[in-house]
């Protein structure tokens, strides 16, 4: 009888201790988004952080657009996936604020790498041509926060 309530308690412990890590991993001022929307920053920091172009490109529009600062606008996705050759890393995406239509969609969020804090933001422009349907990056806006 003792050795159960032993692991039990170690159970609820590991429990409660990976509670604790998620919510100390949430940034401040964070808003959930709904699932449809959450995926798509998912699949982009995905991507990001296993260097793949490729994964990365595919998550936009045919006829989207990268916006960097200091940099010309990147249009399409063969374009993108040049644009993206090198990037990869740490990064971790959290939405601000949001808004939903039947086709179109925005996401208003903050941007890190392995630092803490934000070290960036970012607006993704979403689209669909019909609802429903996956929402693909019509737009991808960024710029770093001053050091």
């Amino acid at each position: 009888m003792r050795v159960r309530s032993r692991v039990g308690l170690l159970v609820v412990a590991l429990f409660v201790s990976m509670g604790a890590q998620r919510a100390s991993a949430q940034e401040a001022g964070a808003v959930a988004l709904p699932a449809e929307l959450d995926r798509v920053l998912r699949d982009y920091e995905s991507a990001w952080q296993a260097s793949d172009p490729a994964r990365l490109a595919s998550l936009f529009h045919a006829e989207g657009y990268v916006l960097s600062p200091g940099r010309g606008p990147v249009r399409g996705r063969a374009a993108i996936q040049a644009a993206y050759a090198r990037a990869g890393g740490e990064l971790h995406l959290w939405a601000i604020d949001y808004a939903v239509g039947d086709t179109v969609a925005y996401i208003v969020g903050e941007y890190r790498g392995a630092e803490p804090g934000p070290e960036g933001k970012f607006v993704l422009a979403l689209r669909r041509d019909r609802a429903g349907e996956p929402w693909l990056i019509g737009a991808d806006m960024d710029n770093r926060n001053s050091r």
